[in-house]
């Protein structure tokens, strides 16, 4: 049956060809969160292997690694269209202004990301060899595409193929060694090789061989998670209580001057709510952490908001609050530089330390090439005039009876390896961010994914306030302690998990994958080649 489905796969021209690529990329979007069937990965990609078998129909040379980018672009496309079509929800907060451009984001983002899954088809079929080793020229050929998709032009690496293997919790623990870049060349790989199953019967019984060893490699992946969460004990550190506030503020009400006072009152109310009759408020809380973008309106030059929050925090302590900061705090926002910043707030409402958030969100927080588009009427999503400017670079911040922090703000925290300072490494990672946009949608738990998977990657604990959710504490083994549901409003009292000594990932980065990647390649490359 299977060798029946492959011929039938492989021989596919005309419009099926494109019809069945786009369908095995969308089912492969299942593999993500909030879904989580990883296991559909052992269709998708063999379905992917067949079309690139049958690309050698295009001719020779040049014109199969063509019909293999053609194909691998269809099966991208399909891919990032099942699993990100939920973006389109931001352009419905201000429907009047920006509905129109739904349909256009909504096809365009996967369009342009599923180029360079068609760079790694071709690179895979300029590699293809026979049998086996046409799965390893798939991983290889993937994977550079995906290390290229989250880099390039500020990248976007979002959904890696090897998220489908960390939403088990024993799976996951292999990034800490080899990061989500290692973990997606090992999903393609291992979720491939049912490929085999489809090739010429003379292969007899030796074809299950290689879908057998890879089960048994995700047997060994999850024995050496079980291992690591078994003999990891993680801490908590003394003496710090946080408070998480999830205002879950509308979204089209966040940036309204009107709200201002109702917006405050909110946070107000929430941060010194008591949670039990043996708890007094704001009293016993260490650390008030408010989410990204708190304000619809200047905090640095909002004199009385400042004095309102200094009456609100007891003494000992600390406010961390997402809030637009002008570059000046007497400068005119309509001429002066504007961050998407983070404030460290003590005592008396006095401002502490800044954080501005360096990876800004192209067309949400800027324009790319803003003078032509702007003339076009087109403008960012926050209505920031003139569009947020990007912060000099990650810091890691001094917070008082508490462990040194790293702020990420927003989708800063979804590039591996670029979570923590080059020059000092924080004792826990703290991301602000704003999921309103998208509502009840697979967005929001995407994002709360990847967050706990830089958390196994480096070793570090991870505190979420979200606006709307999900607010959250992770363990540095990627593990939630506490959260609080999407699209609620309320309060988390948490303590903070300590941090464990830096992982593999952490020390080496993807450097020992990229040795193996290397060696695949000139592995692949002394094989003879085929046109099949």
């Amino acid at each position: 049956m299977v060798r029946r489905l492959a011929l039938s796969v492989l021989l596919a021209w005309g419009w099926r060809r494109p019809a069945i690529a786009f369908g095995a990329g969308a089912l492969g979007a299942l593999a993500m969160p909030p879904f989580g069937l990883f296991p559909v990965l052992a269709l998708s990609f063999p379905l992917l292997i067949w079309l690139l078998d049958g690309s050698s129909a295009a001719g020779r040379g040049w014109r199969a690694v063509l019909a293999a980018a053609r194909t691998g672009w269809w099966f991208g496309f399909g891919y990032h269209l099942a699993g990100l079509w939920w973006i389109g929800s931001a352009f419905l907060v201000e429907a009047d202004r920006f509905a129109w451009l739904l349909p256009f984001a909504v096809m365009a983002l996967p369009a342009g990301l599923a180029l360079f899954t068609a760079l790694g088809a071709a690179l895979a079929r300029m590699l293809w060899r026979p049998g086996p080793g046409r799965i390893l020229a798939l991983a290889l050929g993937l994977t550079v595409g995906e290390f290229l998709r989250g880099t390039l032009l500020t990248g976007f690496p979002w959904n890696l193929y090897g998220y489908a293997l960390t939403q088990q919790i024993w799976l996951a623990q292999s990034v800490s060694l080899v990061g989500i870049y290692g973990l997606t060349f090992l999903a393609v790989l291992l979720m491939a090789t049912p490929a085999v199953l489809g090739d010429d019967p003379e292969e007899g019984s030796r074809a299950a061989l290689l879908p057998a060893g890879a089960l048994l490699a995700l047997m060994c992946l999850a024995l050496f998670g079980g291992w690591r969460l078994a003999t990891t004990p993680v801490a908590m550190v003394e003496a710090v209580k946080l408070r998480i506030v999830q205002p879950d503020i509308p979204q089209d009400e966040r940036f309204r001057p009107d709200m201002r006072d109702r917006i405050l009152a909110r946070y107000l109310d929430l941060s010194d709510r008591a949670m039990s009759p043996e708890r007094a408020g704001i009293r016993d809380i260490t650390h008030l952490i408010w989410p990204e973008s708190a304000f619809p309106f200047f905090l640095i030059q909002d004199p009385e908001a400042l004095a309102r929050i200094g009456d609100l925090l007891p003494a000992g302590t600390s406010l961390i609050t997402g809030a637009a900061r002008p570059e000046s705090p007497q400068g005119d926002p309509r001429t002066t530089r504007v961050f998407n910043s983070a404030y460290l707030i003590g005592a008396r409402g006095a401002v502490q330390e800044t954080y501005d958030k360096v990876h800004l969100v192209p067309f949400g927080e800027y324009l790319p090439f803003q003078e032509r588009l702007e003339a076009l009427g087109l403008e960012a999503l926050t209505r920031q005039r003139g569009g947020f400017s990007a912060g000099d670079r990650r810091r890691t911040i001094t917070v008082p009876g508490a462990p040194a922090v790293g702020i990420l703000i927003c989708y800063e925290v979804i590039f591996p390896g670029a979570v923590t300072a080059a020059d000092r490494r924080p004792g826990w990672i703290l991301n602000l961010t704003n999921d309103a946009w998208f509502g009840r949608t697979p967005g929001p738990y995407q994002h709360l994914h990847q967050t706990a998977v830089r958390a196994i990657e480096e070793g570090l604990p991870v505190v979420r306030a979200a606006n709307n959710g999900v607010s959250a504490v992770i363990d540095p083994l990627g593990r939630i302690v506490r959260s609080l549901p999407l699209g609620t409003s309320g309060v988390l009292d948490a303590t903070l998990p300590a941090a464990l000594a830096p992982t593999a990932f952490a020390r080496a980065g993807s450097l020992p994958v990229l040795v193996v990647m290397i060696g695949a390649f000139l592995a692949l490359l002394r094989r003879p080649r085929t046109d099949r």
